[in-house]
């Protein structure tokens, strides 16, 4: 239960059409330059907005990236979530798998909340001090358990995008 000063908000994250996003938390200012070179580095070239929220002295957005319209979605999303040290990257045309470990081996980072195209829904608790990310509410609940019919069109999708023979 939260007391008076303290709320439980959902915070819907922008996530354009034909992107992913990856939210993670990190705890130094140097994040934005070793996230930077954590996806250039693995992508070369690729479409991506990045941005940071310092959690002590002058608690800026910090920004970084390769396109502007993707850089002002990132910064928009972390401003709307409001909590210290987390981090969100807009990719357009890459998927989170090609970076994901890159992004989890930079000695900062300290956790990563989800990487999607679907619809999320940051959970935040708000406190008098800040802002912490409890979660994610990451698309929508199952419909069903898969069919035999399921598993092989699931299979064949990753022939297709060559991750199984």
């Amino acid at each position: 239960m939260c007391g008076e000063d303290q709320v439980l908000q959902a915070v819907q994250l922008e996530v354009p059409e034909g992107c992913n996003v990856i939210l993670g938390m990190s705890h130094f200012i140097k994040t934005v330059e070793d996230l930077y070179e954590a996806v250039s580095n693995t992508v070369p070239g690729c479409d991506f907005g990045l941005a940071f929220s310092e959690a002590s002295g002058p608690r800026l957005v910090r920004y970084d990236g390769t396109d502007t319209e993707l850089i002002e979605i990132a910064q928009r999303n972390v401003t709307s979530i409001g909590a210290g040290h987390t981090f969100i990257l807009v990719l357009k045309g890459v998927f989170p798998i090609q970076v994901l470990n890159q992004i989890k081996a930079v000695p900062e980072v300290c956790r990563v909340f989800c990487a999607t195209a679907n619809p999320v829904q940051v959970m935040v608790a708000r406190t008098d001090q800040g802002g912490a990310v409890l979660g994610v509410v990451d698309g929508g609940p199952p419909t069903a358990v898969e069919s035999t019919e399921d598993v092989e069109a699931r299979k064949e999708l990753l022939k297709k995008l060559g991750y199984k023979r």
